[in-house]
């Protein structure tokens, strides 16, 4: 007698498979593709964009042809000059040769109103900086002129002043002595006005870039009179 060997398999219902499967979605690998077409369709419009506009001003430009402004001094008034010589310095422990064989100083005390002539030429506005002029003698800064800024139409010609107020400077010996020399004997003091004019010129709202005009006027001045004997002027443009 054959016996048979019967094998039994039990299901377990709580057997489960540990393999997941997820379905695959055509729209992830579109969507981003998408994304990544947009930034550079628009990267694309707006270098074109800019390219436009570099381009329109560049043509702008070039049909204005703008000039660089003129901006000279005009007039110098004489308002007041007074010289006056200081004595040496003396105390009680000073000897008394000393003081004698000590020359004496001077003090400088003026008043100058300067005129400038701003001419624009050109078919668009002009912006000007704030500009500061000095006087000087000899080398040695006298004092200070401040011209506010300002904006001038095209095809237009403007008055600008500024007083420059030196008030009782004193010179050193060297130079105290030339300066009583010029007035007391020559009638005549030399001064230089130094002086830097920024401007810009401005088209459809955009502003050029800064032109310098820089300048250097020898001056003198007769204190007897109260007048300038003798201008003479010199200009500098320099494109930054």
């Amino acid at each position: 007698m054959t016996s048979g060997t019967t094998i039994t398999t039990t299901n377990n219902p709580n057997h489960h498979n540990n393999h997941h499967y997820y379905p695959y979605s055509a729209t992830t690998g579109s969507s981003s593709a998408s994304l990544k077409g947009c930034c550079c369709c628009l990267l694309l419009l707006f270098s074109f964009l800019a390219l436009l506009a570099l381009a329109l001003v560049l043509v702008i430009f070039l049909a204005v042809k703008p000039r660089k402004p003129h901006f000279t001094l005009q007039q110098v008034g004489i308002q007041y000059i007074n010289l006056a010589a200081t004595p040496p310095p003396f105390s009680a422990t000073t000897p008394p040769f000393a003081a004698v064989n000590s020359a004496p100083g001077a003090s400088l005390s003026l008043a100058i109103r300067m005129i400038f002539t701003a001419k624009n030429d050109n078919k668009v506005g002009i912006k000007y900086d704030e500009s500061t002029f000095t006087i000087m003698y000899r080398g040695i800064p006298l004092g200070r002129g401040v011209v506010p800024g300002f904006y001038q139409p095209s095809h237009s010609i403007r008055l600008v002043q500024t007083t420059v107020l030196v008030d009782r400077v004193n010179l050193m010996q060297a130079d105290a002595d030339e300066l009583l020399k010029d007035a007391a004997i020559n009638d005549r003091v030399e001064l230089r006005i130094l002086g830097d004019v920024r401007a810009k010129i401005r088209i459809l709202g955009l502003t050029s870039p800064a032109v310098q005009v820089s300048i250097d006027c020898a001056i003198a001045i007769s204190p007897r009179k109260q007048a300038l004997t003798y201008k003479q002027c010199g200009f500098d443009g320099l494109q930054l």
